[in-house]
């Protein structure tokens, strides 16, 4: 059965790979923000206690800074994957899978967290894992370069 594709002519599942993109991109921000200004102990309050007040501003600035470069870069990656570029679906896929094993392996050591809180956190993670499934579904995966494909198995 042929999965139809969207109005532009790409398939279904690039697109929903793009959208769990968004939601994975969009969901990292939202724990960013509220684990810095919403949910106690806040980061702010911790980096205030060890930094002071201007220290705790800097290092929030230069933590939302790189968290921005990252996230657009992010977006950018997602971008050329729904353009049919097949490194980025690449990219995505190690992505995915890094975030995963990072959530499995619970390596970010945040400590002892109520279980809502870290249910929220792992939600970009597991967004992220969860783009690498449309995008290798067999309605996607002709999309993509026959080369990129190529490529991949000679690894």
């Amino acid at each position: 059965m042929d999965t139809p594709n969207v109005p532009d002519g790409r398939p279904r599942p690039v697109e929903a790979a793009w959208v769990l993109t968004l939601a994975a991109v969009a969901a990292e921000a939202a724990v960013w923000v509220l684990g810095a200004f919403v949910v106690a102990p806040t980061g702010l309050d911790e980096l205030t206690a060890s930094l002071g007040a201007r220290g705790a501003a800097r290092q929030l600035a230069l933590s939302g800074g790189v968290l921005a470069v990252l996230l657009a870069g992010w977006l950018a990656v997602g971008a050329r994957m729904r353009a049919g570029h097949g490194w980025a679906r690449v990219a995505l896929t190690a992505l995915g899978a890094a975030f995963l094993l990072f959530r499995i392996g619970d390596l970010g050591m945040s400590g002892a967290q109520p279980a809502a809180w870290a249910a929220l956190a792992a939600l970009p993670d597991l967004l992220a894992a969860a783009v690498v499934v449309p995008m290798y579904l067999p309605a996607a995966r002709g999309y993509f370069p026959a080369r990129a494909r190529s490529r991949s198995r000679e690894a």
